[in-house]
C-alpha cells in the first residue's frame, strides 16, 4: 500500500458536484492499493497512519498524532503509476477495483476516516497546513 498524506486545515472531495467527504483539521491521505496486498496491509498501514507524529505540539514541533483531529482517505490507483519506461504512465502495479476496494474501505473502517467515492472521478479541495506531504509505504 502506498499512502500520500498531507496535513490539512481542511480538505473536502466531490463527485459529480456533491460533496461526498469533508474534514476540518487534520489528515488527508491518497490511499493506493498494490497487486499483493491484503488485509494485514491494510491494517498495518491503518495503524501507521493513526501512530504519524506530524502535528504541532505546544513547542511547535511535529510530535502530536492526529489525536481527535479529523481524516479524509480517497482512493488513489494512479499513486501506482509507473512511468520508468516511456512517459504513459503503467498501472500494472495497482491491485484491481474488486481487491483494491475492500482494503480501501477496511483502511478507511480503521481509521474512521471520511471518504471518497471508490472508483468515480473526484474533485479533492484541500488547504494544506503547513507543507506537511509524506509518502507512507507498506
Amino acid at each position: 500500500m502506498r499512502a500520500l498524506v498531507q496535513r490539512v486545515a481542511s480538505a473536502a472531495v466531490r463527485v459529480e458536484g456533491t460533496t461526498a467527504g469533508a474534514i476540518g483539521p487534520g489528515m488527508l491521505v491518497l490511499l493506493g492499493v498494490a497487486r499483493e496486498d491484503g488485509e494485514d496491509e491494510a491494517r498495518r498501514t491503518a495503524r501507521k497512519l493513526r501512530a504519524l507524529r506530524i502535528f504541532d505540539d505546544e513547542a511547535g514541533r511535529m510530535s502530536e498524532p492526529i489525536g481527535d483531529r479529523e481524516i479524509l482517505c480517497v482512493s488513489q490507483f494512479t499513486l501506482y503509476g509507473d512511468v520508468r519506461k516511456g512517459n504513459r504512465p503503467s498501472f500494472t502495479g495497482a491491485a484491481p477495483p474488486e481487491a483494491a476496494e475492500p482494503l480501501y474501505d477496511l483502511v478507511c473502517e480503521l481509521l474512521g476516516a471520511e471518504r471518497g467515492v471508490f472508483g468515480a472521478q473526484m474533485e479533492v479541495e484541500l488547504v494544506n497546513d503547513g507543507p506537511v506531504t509524506l509518502l507512507i509505504e507498506s
